[in-house]
């Protein structure tokens, strides 16, 4: 977060704070964008690392398709969502892998793929956060500091808010021993219309015992503008491709991740 550190007034409390976020979100429209993706992951313990251009297209609340040019492969890389489904596509051979599962299934593993399209989605600001009266808010010298709190009274997440421009810097997701599994960092943010805002830097790292399961990800977008789908435009990009040609296919459901059968 490398803002200026200007301290003003924060939000009076949890709802207000709520409340002028959910509005910025009211004005948002579909975007496109292209950029630059680096990835960083590992595989038998051993680091692997990407650079590679990406496409980025947007329609809010849910649709969402990354497409990264991977290995002179322009489709070397896919992760997308709409209302009910949401896919990883990896084709570098280190990897050669397509997941995909359901978000009606509460314990969907989601969190545990490569690239979390609903972590993108919060990260780009197209989440409306609900207040259920399980947020709190406090001050952290420039930032308000959102936190919501599980069923059990445990810290789930937590949103960093510079103060002055009230546009999130840093998003954590904490684990049942209270340490921030996956840390999502937000800047150089870019104003796409009258009232709504896009990051055009953001940094998504998940921390992990397992050296295996680290990834971090920083997308750098250099053009981010507002757009119209067509029904047929949306058909194309956000509905779940059939897993061909991938050497491993795997479903997600029920808290398990699942290797399905090659079909001939």
């Amino acid at each position: 977060m490398q803002r200026p550190i200007q301290v003003c007034p924060g939000a009076g409390s949890a709802a207000e704070a709520i409340s002028i976020l959910t509005g910025r979100l009211e004005n948002a429209l579909p975007v496109k964008a292209n950029g630059r993706c680096l990835l960083e992951y590992y595989v038998d313990g051993k680091r692997h690392k990407e650079n590679f251009a990406v496409k980025l297209w947007v329609n809010p609340p849910a649709q969402i398709y990354l497409q990264g040019d991977v290995a002179f492969d322009p489709k070397g890389i896919v992760a997308g969502s709409n209302e009910k489904q949401f896919w990883l596509a990896v084709k570098p051979k280190e990897i050669d892998s397509f997941w995909w599962g359901r978000w009606s299934d509460e314990k969907s593993c989601a969190g545990e793929l490569m690239i979390n399209t609903e972590l993108l989605l919060e990260a780009l600001g197209f989440t409306a956060l609900v207040d259920e009266g399980n947020w709190s808010l406090s001050n952290e010298g420039a930032f308000d500091v959102l936190t919501k709190r599980s069923s059990r009274s445990v810290i789930a997440r937590k949103i960093y808010i510079y103060s002055c421009d009230y546009l999130p810097g840093r998003i954590e997701y904490l684990d049942a021993d209270q340490t921030a599994v996956v840390v999502t960092e937000l800047d150089k943010y870019k104003e796409v219309l009258d009232g709504f805002s896009v990051p055009t830097v953001i940094k998504i790292v998940r921390h992990t015992e397992n050296i295996d399961a680290r990834v971090s990800i920083t997308l750098e977008l250099g053009s981010v503008k507002s757009t119209h789908f067509t029904e047929r435009a949306q058909r194309r990009l956000f509905t779940r491709p059939e897993p061909r040609g991938f050497g491993h296919i795997y479903k997600i459901a029920d808290g398990n991740i699942i290797e399905e059968k090659l079909k001939n």
